[in-house]
């Protein structure tokens, strides 16, 4: 009874969860607070400041009753990437809501820098594609909206930041206006291989240097936490990292050689790499996982629309989202869903695709629908993982991880439609678990190798599908993705590989 727990704080999109875990790496309690999402205007999606708080008050008073709050000896925080909002450093006041990550108003802007041919640079700068995705934009948006003339920026009045800023400021009482470099890493105004603010993408984005929060390593320093009943204040701050980089390190992938795939409303398909050389003419995304002494580097794809695609299918059949798989055919009947509801990310990153709906005939019905958007989840995750598969070597098995991996029948569709077997833990939350094992490993209660060595209940669903079948269905899934980006027939030597412009073809 008296030994030491980790408080893990996973603020996510939909919701905040909060775990307990023990020395053990066993969950020890849960808890979840849900969160709202507004979308004012079309493409347009936000959040409050304020309504995150309360979740995670919320999730962590729920998580912690019944337990001693003295025995937790740290806390992790994983969170939701690229959003943004901005507040005023004395008050503390948000000005205006956090822009979400799959907010797309700023696609306008997006489309003249490019035109600038400012693409490449910021690429090879930061890693990432010039996108509306990555918050550098919605920096600008909520500058440019609230200190157009960036007086108060300048003189310090103001703070821009990710949710992790945001929840360490609240945390630690408006103290410090800090931001871990992972998660500075999805900013678009870093640049990775230094790990530093670039002064030039500061001046591209109109961002003054004096608005942004301070970098720290994964493990910090942090202040200590306070003002979150019931833990005592004082309670130290262990580690803080993305929500899909946690989930990398609940997986324990802690050398190159591993891939994970977060299955959530978007979906995000992550290894490490030896290096950030390693990333060179790739069409999927540089990034910093973490840094918890030594930088660790990895490849990342990202898609914008997986759950969010089977959410909107049950609203558009008015029925709940778990109806939307059992309802699923066997077979699509050739229907191809192409999710390009904000245009595509990785690995093509076309803003201009459309969503597309083809291979209707009156034969087809919401069984072949619901089959095609499950199919185009297992799709696109393919894709980005061949991307990986250039840069790795072959990839032959995918760590599965998310509330879509509840599906069975999704996950045997991955290993068919992939050709690699899916391995899923039946612990669910990793971004969770990840944040109290690094956390854990700061504290000394955990060390790399003995995580590496703890056991892990999994499932493993292997490929069914013959290789002849599966090249078949998705040369017709690319057949789908060029008429969806405008074009009659793909380049099929060109699938998940670069264009001069940094978004692949």
């Amino acid at each position: 009874m008296n030994q030491p727990l980790l408080l893990a704080v996973d603020q996510g999109t939909s919701a905040t969860k909060a775990l307990l875990v023990d020395a053990h790496g066993g969950v020890v309690a849960s808890a979840s607070a849900p969160l709202g999402i507004d979308h004012p205007r079309s493409g347009w999606m936000e959040q409050s400041p304020e309504d995150i708080w309360d979740s995670v008050l919320e999730a962590v008073a729920k998580c912690l009753t019944g337990h001693d709050p003295s025995r937790v000896v740290g806390i992790g925080l994983s969170n939701q990437r690229e959003s943004c909002l901005l507040w005023e450093r004395s008050t503390g006041r948000p000005l205006g809501p956090m822009i979400g990550w799959q907010d797309r108003r700023t696609v306008d802007r997006c489309a003249a820098l490019r035109a600038d041919g400012l693409d490449a640079d910021v690429r090879r700068t930061t890693g990432l594609p010039l996108d509306p995705m990555f918050s550098a934009l919605k920096a600008q948006w909520l500058l440019d909206t609230h200190d157009p003339d960036r007086t108060r920026a300048r003189r310090g009045e103001l703070c821009l930041g990710t949710v992790d800023s945001w929840l360490l400021w609240r945390l630690g009482g408006g103290r410090e206006h800090l931001v871990e470099v992972g998660n500075a890493a999805r900013t678009q105004l870093l640049d990775v291989r230094r790990r530093d603010w670039d002064e030039r993408l500061l001046d591209v984005f109109g961002i003054p240097r004096e608005a942004l929060p301070r970098i720290t390593a994964s493990t910090g320093p942090f202040p200590a936490a306070r003002g979150l009943p019931p833990l005592t204040d004082g309670t130290p701050v262990l580690a803080v990292v993305g929500d899909s980089h946690a989930a990398l390190f609940g997986h324990r992938v802690f050398v190159p050689g591993s891939v994970k795939v977060t299955y959530g409303t978007g979906s995000s398909v992550m290894g490490l790499i030896p290096g950030p050389e390693h990333a060179d003419g790739s069409p999927l995304c540089l990034t910093l996982a973490w840094d918890d002494g030594t930088p660790a580097y990895a490849l990342e794809g990202n898609i914008r629309s997986s759950g969010a695609t089977l959410r909107w299918l049950a609203g558009l059949l008015r029925v709940g989202e778990a109806e939307v798989a059992g309802r699923a055919a066997a077979d699509s009947g050739g229907v191809h869903l192409v999710p390009a509801f904000g245009g595509l990310a990785a690995p093509w990153w076309d803003n201009d695709a459309t969503g597309l709906l083809s291979g209707l005939t009156f034969a087809t019905g919401a069984p072949q629908l619901a089959r095609a958007a499950l199919e185009s989840v297992a799709f696109q995750i393919e894709d980005v993982v061949a991307g990986l598969d250039t840069a790795t070597g072959r990839v032959t098995s995918l760590l599965a991880d998310g509330g879509a991996t509840d599906n069975a029948a999704l996950m045997q569709l991955q290993a068919d439609t992939s050709g690699r077997v899916v391995r899923r833990p039946r612990d669910r939350d990793l971004s969770a678990l990840g944040a109290a094992y690094l956390a854990g490993c700061a504290a000394g209660v955990f060390t790399k190798t003995r995580l590496a060595g703890l056991t892990r209940a999994e499932e493993v669903y292997r490929p069914r599908r013959s290789e002849e079948d599966r090249s078949r269905a998705l040369r017709a899934w690319h057949d789908a993705v060029a008429r969806a980006r405008g074009s009659a027939v793909p380049d099929r030597g060109e699938v998940g590989t670069s264009r001069g412009d940094g978004r692949a073809s």
